[in-house]
């Protein structure tokens, strides 16, 4: 083992096979008993495509090129596509159209040319129709959400069958099609506020009759509204303070499972799924304890979970087929997969656990298998220079460790803490790694234990990392979620400071050496870290919010009300609003940063990046600004990704690794 001082260890991780491995598969369908799921390629311009396992085993790509499948409705997308009896039905990326997909012919649109865009497909084949959530930006102002009927043959005109909220999720029809199901919420709330859940009876021709909302309210969050194989209506509330299944009952509200775990996540795409049926009527569900995924059978009408142990910390998108269910999984050594968990047959295949994960004493017995090949070469464009076919050195992967630490008054903040790992290397004596805290956007989102590669080419070069958990993240129950509310811009960065002050003390980093960086809510959080705190010797933003007035003036529809409960109503409490924007406060900041800013942004356009560079520039501070023509909020393009992660590596060896490297006074 050779010795070096940290952040100058070479590793075979390099941004290229990061950025050729970035992409996740996301949006698993069943049709006929055959597995679809989406699959992004960086290396074609972040083309997004559709893969199918076919019933003899056969994985294919089904989707021609130029087409890739993507929604922007919300800005965020979800739901993009659907699969109902061997025909595809998606969302195209280049125009916003719906398309129609049968084996061995071209795409053929659905709906006509024009400023719309379409989510949430939910086929309704009985009638020849599919079900989705448009919207209309053809007017002034904000766009109409409508929950619309699609003509599958595309012979008839688009039908609006709810109108008149701000926003509309989830359409989902009873197995005997008789009732539909559906989500709406109006401004200012966000989906994880407040919710409605809408049923309405369906005449013979699919039109629905007057609408009853069942449950929701402006303080309860309803959830993925799904039908069970019998006809009851279930979904998630967090009624209870934890986002719990429920169950429609005799013109109440039945919980399934009364547990302190979440079985929900914040809809920021549509089309998420955290528990399904499958076809014989078990149900199985995804929940969340302290950042950590897990899988479980709910025996019904009502019982205890019984967890299935599957050695994996990350778990989504689940989708029943007759006797088994499929989902999406990663853990922090393995790359996000497609799997299918079949109960009660062959002894249960298991991945290592992680280190320090609990293992069950007893689990499900039954046969876990991974659908996809997470590990196998990605399709790219021409050979050798970005990172296909390369192996992993197991070595190289850092063992991730939940933590927990005081902040604020009396309360705890939650975090992941990866280690610096390389087997061919080790530190000078006495020197400490620095450290990187990353806190994650939304803000309501959370730190993710999946395998990444883009974590991994920091620890393997030797330096630590922190996911933070600010307080308003998800995971840790409602009143954790809400304690956000009104303290944007103050709890997050407290508990970013705190957490890296917590691991300085123990001796795990060298507080000396210490950066932060962020994405989108994320770069704000760390922007404003930075005019808090001189602990940060650096910053790295991508795509980060500097200004609080022009977001609460240009934001789009969806997140327009968000602000209201995170940091108060505008333009009453303006006052708030410009003293925590980074901009006003950019004379209190004494570290360089980098930016990294996509030219075509619409969440966080690149003014905000432009002004908050040039603000610092006039202090004479380093503030270096890298923009990616074609790309949005969040990098899709494989040269966009690896061309970001060299930037910010070479940013940092000037401006963070000069350092001793000693251990020294925690400020």
């Amino acid at each position: 083992m050779e010795t070096r001082p940290a952040g100058l260890w070479d590793s075979s991780i390099t941004a290229a096979l990061a950025a050729a491995r970035s992409a996740s598969p996301s949006e698993i369908r069943v049709d006929s008993g055959e597995i679809c799921w989406l699959e992004s390629r960086p290396a074609e311009g972040g083309r997004t495509v559709i893969v199918r396992k076919s019933l003899s085993g056969k994985i294919s790509e089904i989707l021609p090129p130029p087409f890739s499948v993507r929604s922007r409705v919300h800005e965020y997308g979800g739901g993009a596509y659907a699969a109902a009896g061997g025909v595809l039905y998606f969302s195209s990326a280049g125009d916003g159209r719906l398309y129609r997909l049968e084996s061995g012919q071209k795409p053929r649109p659905l709906t006509p040319e024009g400023d719309f865009r379409y989510a949430d497909l939910s086929p309704d084949p009985r009638r020849g129709r599919l079900l989705a959530i448009r919207e209309d930006h053809r007017g002034p102002g904000f766009p109409i959400n409508t929950l619309i009927s699609v003509d599958l043959r595309g012979r008839r005109p688009v039908e609006v069958l709810f109108s008149g909220r701000d926003f509309y999720a989830a359409p989902r029809i009873s197995p005997d099609g008789s009732r539909i199901a559906f989500l709406a919420w109006n401004l200012p709330d966000m989906p994880w506020d407040g919710t409605e859940l809408w049923t309405a009876g369906l005449d013979g021709e699919g039109r629905p009759g007057p609408p009853e909302q069942v449950a929701g309210g402006r303080e309860e969050s309803i959830f993925q509204p799904r039908w069970s194989p019998s006809g009851e209506l279930y979904f998630v509330s967090d009624r209870t303070g934890w986002w719990n299944i429920h169950r429609l009952e005799g013109g109440g509200i039945a919980p399934v499972c009364p547990m302190e775990a979440e079985f929900g996540l914040p809809l920021w795409s549509l089309g998420v799924s955290t528990y399904a049926f499958t076809g014989s009527g078990r149900l199985f569900a995804a929940f969340c304890r302290s950042g950590i995924w897990r899988l479980a059978e709910i025996p019904l009408p009502e019982g205890r979970p019984r967890e299935v142990d599957t050695g994996y910390t990350e778990i989504s998108g689940l989708e029943g087929r007759s006797d088994s269910v499929v989902f999406l999984a990663a853990s922090p050594r393995r790359l996000p997969a497609v799997v299918e968990y079949r109960p009660g047959r062959d002894p249960l295949s298991l991945p290592s656990p992680p280190k320090g994960e609990r293992v069950p004493e007893s689990c499900l017995p039954g046969c876990l298998g991974v659908q996809n090949r997470p590990d196998s070469p990605l399709p790219v464009r021409g050979r050798g220079a970005r990172g296909e076919g390369a192996k992993i050195d197991p070595g190289l992967i850092s063992d991730l460790e939940p933590i927990e630490f005081p902040t604020g008054v009396g309360e705890t903040a939650y975090g992941f803490f990866y280690p610096a790992a390389n087997p061919d290397f080790g530190l000078p004596e006495g020197e400490l790694p620095p450290l990187l805290v990353n806190p994650h956007g939304g803000p309501t989102g959370a730190g993710s234990t999946a395998l990444n590669l883009k974590t991994l080419f920091w620890t393997s070069r030797g330096f630590a990392v922190l996911l933070v958990n600010y307080r308003g993240s998800t995971g840790y129950g409602r009143t954790y979620r809400e304690a956000l509310n009104g303290c944007w811009g103050e709890a997050d960065v407290e508990d970013c400071l705190n957490g890296a002050r917590w691991l300085a003390e123990r001796g795990r980093v060298d507080p000396g050496r210490m950066a932060i960086r962020g994405s989108s809510a994320g770069g704000f959080t760390a922007l404003l870290a930075l005019t808090r705190s001189d602990l940060f010797r650096a910053g790295a933003v991508y795509y980060g919010v500097s200004d609080l007035e022009l977001l609460a003036a240009e934001d789009h529809k969806f997140e327009s009300g968000s602000l209201t409960r995170l940091v108060g109503p505008y333009p009453e409490r303006r006052d708030l609003y410009r003293d925590r924007s980074p901009l006003r406060l950019a004379r209190r900041i004494s570290a360089p940063v980098i930016f990294f800013q996509g030219e075509e942004d619409r969440i966080v356009p690149p003014e905000q990046t432009a002004r908050m560079a040039a603000a610092l520039k006039e202090k004479n501070l380093p503030a270096e600004v890298v923009y990616f023509p074609g790309e949005g909020h969040g990098f899709r393009n494989f040269e966009s990704i690896r061309r970001a992660l060299e930037a910010e590596y070479a940013f940092y060896r000037r401006f963070l690794l000069g350092g001793s490297g000693r251990r020294a006074a925690v400020k």
